[in-house]
Parts: C-alpha cells; structure tokens; sequence
C-alpha cells in the first residue's frame, strides 16, 4: 500500500513538473521567480552540556567552533547568513534569567566570513539550553521579505525552559505560512534529544541529523547552507472555506493549508471546456496520531454532485499520506460556453490521544494544474481517473460477449457430439 501511495504522489508531482514549462515567469502560484537573496541563521547551542569531550577526542565546543569556520569559509556569496547562540552568557541557576539567554551573534546580511569567525571564537560553554526562545528569536531575524529563510539548529541536549515546547514553537512558526524551514541536528544526542530535534524539523518541513564527529557536522551545516541558495518552489499559503459557497479560488500551482483532526476543507478551481484538472493533496502528521487514517479529495459540481474523488488510508507507517485524481471537462463547439466551477473536497479521517495538542492543525499540501484535455478515446484520462463506472460498463460488456461466445461454442461441440 506504501508502494502504491508513493506511486501515486510521484505521478501527480511528475504532472505538475512537466506542467511548470508552460506557464510564464510568475503567473503561478508557487512558481519560482526573482527573488531577494535567501536567509539562513545558524543557532549554536553554547550551554555547560558543550563542555562534553566526546566528539573525536575534543569538546563538543571545540568541533562546533572547527566546524563553523569550516562553513563560513564555504558560504555561496548569494547567501545571508546569520548567527544566533542558546546558553552562552548566563551561567547561574536562576530559571527566568537562563531561559531568556539566546542573542544574535551575528547579523543576518551579507557575510564578512573574518568578523564572523572572530564572533564565534569569543564563545565558550556556559548556561541553559533556551531552545524554544532561541527559535523564536531567529524566525524574527529572518522577518520581512520573500526570500527563501532557513533556521540551522545545532544542540546536544534537549530545551531546558519547559513549559515553552520548541516542538510547538516550530508549529506555530509553521502555521504562520512564512514557508520558515528548520533543520535539526543533535551532537551525540539521546533518546528524548533526538526525538524533540525530530519534531522540531517534521514540523516545519525540515531534516533531522545525528551527529558523532566533526566532519559530519561541517558536511552537513554546509549542505544546508548550500540548500537555501538553491531555487525552490515555497507553496502560497491560502485557507480552505467550510463549504465550496466562498471557497478561495485557486490559479494552476502549489498551495499550503492546515487542517484539523477530522476536518473538511473546501476550494474552486475553474476548468475550461476542452482543458482537464489535476489535482493531488498530501496531509503530514507532525504529531503523534492513531494508526488507521485516511484522506479524501473530491471534485463535486456547485450543485453538490460528485464528478471524481481520489482516496487513500494509512495505518501509522508513514507520517505523510497522499491522493489524486483527474476530470477531463468535454470540449464544446460553442466558443462562448463559459468554463466550469469545479468544488475540490479536502478531509481527513486522523485522531490522535487525548494528550496530543489539536492545535494548530496538520500542514496540506495542494497541487492545483489545469492542462489540455485528451484528444481521443486513447488517453485513459479521456473515461476520467476515478470514474469505476466507465471501467465496470467495459468489463460487464467483455463478460456478456464472452459468455454468449462460450455458450454458442459449448452448444456447438454438444451437437456435434449427438451427431457422432
């Protein structure tokens, strides 16, 4: 079943790739264009835990600070980068003051790879690991404009300053629809380290990355920084309507969206006679949720008739779950006949314990493309994915033939038999 969701989710994206050529510069939504250049901020966890000599017969102070003037060195011109530290200047024991320690080291701009290097060097392990403050500090370096922004967490424990959970401030970034991306990594992480790093990038779209040695780290800080530099397509955020009377009309491109447990959310899409509407929906569980799933994406006429649904369910061995589906709208020989309103269903059947926050909702990703219809009866999209009916009509036609060839074959060798 995995196998054939995956399938499915590579056809509609495969769709969508083949369709991003024939579109001008900026006339879909989520399309790339010109833009500023992107963001990064690296956050450095400098709490008393750094002093730890584990990594490659250093502290785990030192590989970061070698690691760090690694990247710096490496940082594509195009980039702004920034720094942030957790933990670096408040060593006492009162809770309030350390969980308030997280300061820009240095600004997110146009790199000056000697002054940051001299930044990084003054460092040295001190205090608390304010993880959620830090986070929130760096979603507000990176404000403002529409370039491509990545947070780089880099800690070996978990945050310190409960109750304040980094996994729901990476939520609540999230469902800002900034297109904020995090991404972890944990330096000799434990179990309840790991875990929360984990969160903390599924949440925001991110990548999670355990780290034991200084080469492993530079690598990957480097890859990530490279990452930002390259042009990504960043979906349009936009709000499904509880029904399709005042449902957002969405233009051929990538949408994001978030949905609660159980919810239906409702979009317009606008098909042309002689044009044909793909779409596909994916919904991510970035909390933890009962096994046994599903999603639903639905086409219906304003009159609330069904034209095509696309189906899938999960029982809890993936985070993510994926549908699609197609409608060929018919050409017309009337030039005038205007195109067609076509109501997209979005729901999911997820639930999840008792304990698990429902707020915000779980991050949708819509794939809206309006491509030319087919041209004969040879495209199987001509009889409409989805459509069983097209299917069943051919298949009891083929056994009704069939039976009456085998029952004139059949009473053809009996008389012949008699006759002999």
């Amino acid at each position: 079943m995995i196998t054939r969701r995956w399938v499915r989710a590579s056809v509609c994206g495969l769709f969508v790739t083949l369709a991003a050529g024939l579109f001008p510069a900026g006339a879909a939504a989520g399309e790339p264009v010109a833009k500023e250049a992107p963001k990064v901020e690296l956050v450095l966890d400098v709490s008393g835990s750094m002093r730890a000599q584990d990594i490659d017969g250093q502290t785990r102070m030192s590989a970061a600070k070698q690691a760090f003037n690694e990247v710096l060195d490496a940082v594509p011109d195009e980039v702004q980068l920034g720094i942030r530290t957790l933990g670096a200047n408040y060593p006492g024991p009162d809770k309030n003051l350390g969980c308030k320690d997280t300061k820009q080291l240095y600004p997110v701009g146009p790199l000056d790879r000697t002054e940051a290097k001299t930044a990084v060097a003054t460092l040295a392990p001190t205090g608390w690991t304010p993880i959620g403050p830090a986070l929130l500090g760096a979603a507000e370096d990176l404000k403002g404009g529409d370039a491509t922004r990545r947070i780089v967490l880099i800690t070996d424990g978990e945050d310190t300053c409960a109750p304040l959970d980094p996994c729901e401030v990476a939520r609540d970034i999230a469902a800002q629809g900034i297109h904020l991306v995090i991404d972890t990594l944990g330096l000799v992480p434990d179990a309840k380290t790991r875990d929360q790093l984990i969160c903390i990038a599924e949440a925001t779209g991110g990548t999670y990355t355990s780290v034991q040695h200084t080469a492993e780290l530079s690598g990957r800080v480097r890859q990530l920084v490279g990452r930002a530099a390259t042009p990504v397509v960043n979906p349009v955020a936009t709000e499904g309507a509880k029904q399709c009377t005042g449902a957002p009309e969405l233009k051929p491109g990538l949408y994001s969206d978030r949905e609660s447990f159980g919810e239906h959310r409702w979009y317009r899409v606008s098909v042309a006679p002689g044009k044909e509407l793909r779409a596909s929906v994916s919904i991510g569980a970035d909390r933890a949720v009962n096994n046994d799933y599903g999603v639903l994406l639905r086409a219906t006429t304003l009159s609330g008739r069904e034209i095509v649904r696309g189906q899938e369910a999960g029982d809890g061995r993936t985070d993510l779950i994926s549908s699609g589906l197609r409608y060929p709208k018919a050409g017309s020989a009337d030039d005038e006949e205007p195109a067609e309103t076509v109501c997209l269903q979005v729901s999911n059947s997820f639930s999840a314990p008792a304990t698990v926050k429902t707020t915000p909702g779980m991050p949708v990703e819509l794939t809206i493309d309006v491509v030319d219809g087919p041209d004969g009866a040879s495209d199987v999209a001509s009889f409409g994915l989805g459509r069983g009916w097209w299917l069943l009509g051919v298949l009891a036609l083929t056994g009704l033939l069939a039976g009456l060839v085998w029952g004139w074959v059949s009473r053809w060798r009996i008389a012949v038999w008699r006759t002999n």
